[in-house]
């Protein structure tokens, strides 16, 4: 048997937390459903999670992330279903925040419905705090009297997102790692290793040969400069951030992401699965087209997809299609395209978008695979190749200078 500690609501609203011994999760959850409550965590009893306590309390961040906004929104969903009303849901969900601001928040949000506004009223007041897909939906879902089912769908669509942001985040970390691990490698040897033969080649009178002798001046300048070198990275990358808030640059330079060989496939296919899924989710909870179009914009980060979502709400104020306008801007898969005029003209566009966006989904984490299983051997060739020139030139010169003893 193994100890978990659960929190539930009890049949009369009230949360309950407490510990019980079971088999498995599953029979944690059976019996809380038998004896009438409803759960809404469980876990392993006496875990202490360092990191969620650093990250909950001393790293806060101003924004949630959408896997917190799709837990409150799963929440509030099985609240509702559950038969509570919304103020009481609502205190719920406050007890059970982990972090000050959520709290915070919600508890404005409760003021506000308590106060007479509708729940979409309410998150709009905080927009710091709730995006516009989920006021939308939120509202959306009222305005259809089925709340709880809009606020589900909108925890799947969130919980979709923060999954494809995630892999693209654990994809990143490897070579992340490989490449600070190689630049503290060749920080080494060139501040630690070459230093410890130049006595030696200066001792020897003879001339060195040309690759030893430009391995010796960099390696004097890493160790002369490494301070300036460090900060002009900084200065490059403030520079480099402020240049990118200006349109016209970071309309270049995603213009040029767009064109990079694999990396520009691999983009296009992200922002076409954003694109899809939040416009579909939108379109099947009831927003109009032109809305959700204006809302879905702000799921691209490429500015060059956005100039195109924009071309194609001026034509669709025009009383145009969807389809057209974002094939004339040529940045979106021809596949992308080719589905959603099939479920335009088939009048089922919000299904089909979905499809869309499942499909490049699974492209997305493909082409993620592919793009790893190159990159990694190219970044150890490199750093070997780079290990080998400094090393290989070092021997060199000591090799000629026993030559020359002989």
């Amino acid at each position: 048997m193994t100890l978990y500690r659960y929190k539930a609501v009890t049949a009369g609203g009230e949360v309950r937390e407490a510990e019980i011994e079971a088999i498995s999760e599953d029979a944690v959850l059976e019996r809380l459903r038998s004896s009438g409550h409803m759960p809404i965590r469980i876990g392993l009893a006496g875990r202490f999670n360092l990191a969620e306590l650093l990250h909950r309390d001393l790293f806060e961040k101003r924004r949630p992330s959408l896997g917190e906004l799709a837990s409150l929104g799963r929440q509030l969903a099985t609240l509702l279903q559950a038969g509570l009303p919304l103020d009481r849901s609502l205190e719920i969900a406050i007890e059970l925040c982990e972090r000050r601001r959520q709290r915070m928040t919600l508890q404005h949000v409760l003021d506000g419905v308590r106060g007479g506004a509708s729940l979409g009223e309410a998150v709009a007041a905080q927009p710091d705090y709730f995006p516009r897909i989920f006021v939308n939906l939120v509202r959306a879902g009222e305005a259809s009297g089925h709340l709880d089912s809009t606020l589900e769908r909108l925890a799947e669509y969130l919980e979709r997102a923060e999954a494809i942001s995630g892999r693209l985040r654990s994809a990143l970390m490897y070579p992340a790692i490989v490449l600070a691990l190689a630049g503290a490698s060749l920080l080494i040897l060139f501040t630690f290793v070459l230093p410890q033969f130049r006595p030696f080649f200066e001792g020897a009178n003879r001339e060195l040969p040309m690759v030893t002798v430009a391995v010796l001046m960099i390696g004097d300048a890493v160790e002369q400069y490494w301070w300036a070198a460090g900060l002009g990275l900084i200065a490059v990358f403030f520079v480099g951030r402020s240049q990118l808030r200006k349109p016209v640059v970071r309309q270049y330079a995603d213009r040029v992401l767009l064109r990079t060989p694999m990396v520009g496939a691999l983009i296009a296919k992200i922002e076409v699965a954003r694109l899809s899924r939040t416009l579909g989710t939108l379109l099947a909870n009831g927003v109009t087209l032109l809305a959700a179009m204006n809302i879905s914009r702000e799921a691209v980060a490429n500015s060059v997809v956005r100039r195109a979502i924009d071309s194609a709400s001026s034509a669709l104020k025009e009383g145009k299609g969807l389809a057209e306008p974002l094939r004339q801007a040529g940045v979106l898969p021809p596949l992308a395209m080719h589905l959603i005029r099939v479920g335009e003209e088939a009048g089922r566009l919000d299904e089909m978008l979905l499809k869309v966006a499942n499909i490049f989904d699974q492209q997305v984490q493909q082409s993620i695979e592919r793009l790893l299983g190159l990159l990694t051997p190219v970044l150890t060739i490199a750093l070997g190749a780079i290990v080998a020139v400094i090393i290989g030139s070092i021997m060199t010169a000591i090799l000629g200078v026993y030559d020359l003893a002989n």
